[in-house]
């Protein structure tokens, strides 16, 4: 696989959708509407002329071209032919009409939603795989496996997720705190020191409570770690390590469940580095946190167990 080479001319079929979709935030508004037809339904797009598709985003030619730039490509002939391509790959994998789950759609039956939706979960994984940057990947290891502490931004789902690494790292035996309110992740953020890593997870990398509360922990030393979908988001200029998602939403669902799914896979492969690079330790933590738990009675259970014990 070609981890984070960010070369479209590569393999130009593969990646294209990806690439689109993690540039957005960088697009000016008329190139944007130009990527939301083209993502809509890449397979149409591939037939469209530069014209057609200039009048399908209620644009002009020029912008198309200079979209086709944005996006990584010489011109539009090789942007079109990569949609063809990439189109051919998602038929391939999901079938026809396996498109991104729309907002609101009535004319969807259950059976559409439910093969829509896992379709576009298993592509967010195996999406996120082929284009997370390995190297990042090892670097945020490191960075975490050798810190005293970690501290992680969160807010809404991207929270849950935070929430989430920060149980994993402390059953490991490891301090960790998960921070999904602004005011205390900025309490936080301020009083942090080089030794500490600071991860701020966010899906759209624009979340200001998230930004800001990484910004301020990128300026006491502490590395900073992003887990975002979009490499030119704002999250991104303040972090030393940035670590790639590769998830479609839409405007309704912002906070999909594809997000979350691909913001979990990053989780676990940061932890299960993490938790190798000191097995045995790991390994211990992990057992007596597990027989803890195990062997623990409700506090309903134990009150009635004292008092019996009392009789």
């Amino acid at each position: 696989m070609d981890h984070g080479t960010g070369d479209s001319t590569a393999d130009p079929t593969r990646d294209v959708l990806v690439r689109m979709r993690s540039v957005l935030p960088q697009l000016q508004p008329a190139e944007h509407r130009v990527a939301d037809v083209v993502l809509r339904d890449p397979a149409a797009a591939a037939h469209l002329s530069i014209t057609e598709l200039a009048e399908r985003a209620a644009t002009s030619v020029a912008t198309v071209a200079r979209f086709s730039h944005s996006v990584g490509f010489s011109g539009y002939p090789h942007l079109r032919l990569a949609l063809a391509g990439a189109a051919a790959r998602e038929s391939a994998l999901g079938g026809p009409t396996r498109k991104p789950p729309p907002d609101l759609d009535e004319a969807q039956t259950t059976d559409d939603i439910v093969a829509g939706i896992v379709h576009h979960e298993v592509r967010a994984l195996q999406e996120t795989a082929e284009h997370l940057d390995l190297s990042q990947l090892d670097a945020a290891i490191a960075a975490v496996a050798g810190a005293p502490r970690v501290e992680i931004f969160g807010i809404g789902a991207s929270g849950l997720v935070g929430t989430d690494l920060q149980y994993k790292l402390m059953r490991a035996g490891r301090i960790a705190f998960c921070w999904t309110e602004f005011h205390a992740a900025m309490t936080s953020a301020v009083l942090l020191d080089p030794s500490v890593v600071a991860i701020g997870i966010s899906h759209s990398g624009a979340t200001q409570d998230v930004v800001e509360a990484l910004a301020a922990a990128k300026e006491t030393g502490a590395t900073t770690i992003a887990v975002t979908n979009f490499s030119g988001s704002p999250i991104v200029q303040h972090a030393d390590i940035v670590l790639t998602t590769a998830a479609r939403e839409t405007t309704f669902r912002s906070g999909a469940l594809a997000s979350r799914t691909a913001q979990l896979a990053v989780v676990d492969f940061l932890f299960v580095g993490v938790a190798r690079s000191s097995l045995e330790a790991t390994t211990e933590a992990l057992t007596r946190t597990h027989d803890a738990v195990r062997e623990a009675q409700p506090i309903k259970h134990r009150k009635q167990s004292a008092t019996k014990r009392k009789k």
